[in-house]
């Protein structure tokens, strides 16, 4: 069919930042065909027959679209399915006043954080897998907390990280490149790091669609590649082709993908960010030319939340948290380091 290209509604579509993807693909901002435009009206108008009004904006709506290959009513159903989620979690309000003063102590047993760019303009997540222990963890915050930071931190990859990633580009970007390290995941290990993966991945799939540019899996055990060679057989081809089960000796495959100078030292990179890569959440966000305040900021300020002043779940754990955490912080210190470049 003829190309649509890309239709925007003045009610909703207000961005600030470039709209058309790099490159041509089915179904992607820029290059979508007449009915494929057409059933972006029907969704945003059967969402706000049933009263929606807030992110109907044609490049969400798409998303949800792909997520369930351009059929309407599914991809309806998983909206309807996102807002409910929303709402019972009281996502939109949290987030503009959202603090989380655990983060360091946390990051000892599960550092996840987003830094810089990839060789495509995406912002690179990074997680370390091999130090997630749920109990020691729920002794410094709760469950609840850790989930609703990673939500909180998904609303901060929508805006303000992805929009200031595609104002750098020059291009819409959409996607992430991901780096899971495996090192440390063990068979003993393995079900308590699976169980809590397991809700992180809902989450992800569930309320955050089209969100994966690339994954590579690093430091994958022993068997592991044997496991992947059947579970890919039940993916969509599209998925797979994103995934990359790498061993031990990754570094030159994921240098091809991620500049050294953006990639952390312990990962075959030269970055080595003042006061450590993983809190310096540092990228084009950062950057005066290329950040712009998210739409979801509220103008009044909010005295910055400390330790002694956040949730009583925090401050129990504060203390019991710096001992649960100098077993896994003395493993780590004998354990091998990551092979260099």
């Amino acid at each position: 069919m003829a190309d649509a290209g890309f239709e925007l509604d003045p009610k909703y579509d207000d961005y600030d930042y470039p709209t058309k993807a790099p490159v041509q693909q089915n179904g992607h901002p820029g290059y979508l065909t007449e009915l494929q435009q057409a059933q972006v009206f029907q969704l945003r108008m059967l969402l706000e027959t049933e009263g929606y009004t807030k992110r109907l904006d044609t490049i969400t709506l798409l998303r949800f679209l792909r997520a369930r290959k351009f059929d309407v009513n599914l991809a309806k159903q998983m909206f309807v399915d996102c807002e409910k989620w929303r709402k019972e979690t009281n996502l939109d309000d949290t987030v503009p006043t959202w603090e989380y003063p655990e983060k360091e102590a946390i990051f000892k047993f599960y550092p996840q954080y987003y830094h810089k760019t990839d060789k495509d303009g995406r912002p690179v997540y990074i997680e370390k897998l091999g130090g997630i222990d749920l109990p020691g963890m729920t002794k410094i915050t709760s469950e609840e907390r850790m989930l609703t930071n990673l939500a909180v931190e998904y609303e901060r990859l929508s805006d303000p990280r992805l929009p200031a990633c595609s104002r750098k580009a020059g291009y819409l970007l959409e996607t992430c490149c991901t780096i899971t390290d495996l090192k440390g995941v063990g068979i003993m290990k393995a079900p308590s790091v699976f169980s809590y993966v397991k809700q992180v991945s809902a989450m992800s799939q569930n309320y955050y669609p089209e969100r994966l540019g690339k994954l590579y899996l690093i430091n994958a055990p022993w068997g592991f590649g044997g496991v992947w060679n059947v579970v890919k057989g039940w993916l969509d081809p599209v998925t797979v082709q994103k995934i990359h089960v790498l061993g031990g000796s990754y570094q030159s495959e994921l240098l091809k993908q991620v500049p050294a100078e953006n990639l952390p030292k312990e990962f075959g990179g030269t970055c080595s960010c003042p006061g450590g890569c993983e809190l310096s959440d540092m990228g084009p966000w950062r950057e005066q030319e290329w950040a712009r305040p998210a739409k979801w900021e509220k103008k009044e300020t909010k005295p910055e939340t400390t330790i002694e002043t956040a949730p009583a779940e925090v401050k129990e754990g504060a203390a019991a948290g710096t001992d649960a955490a100098a077993p896994a912080a003395a493993a780590d210190a004998t354990a091998p380091a990551p092979a260099a470049a």
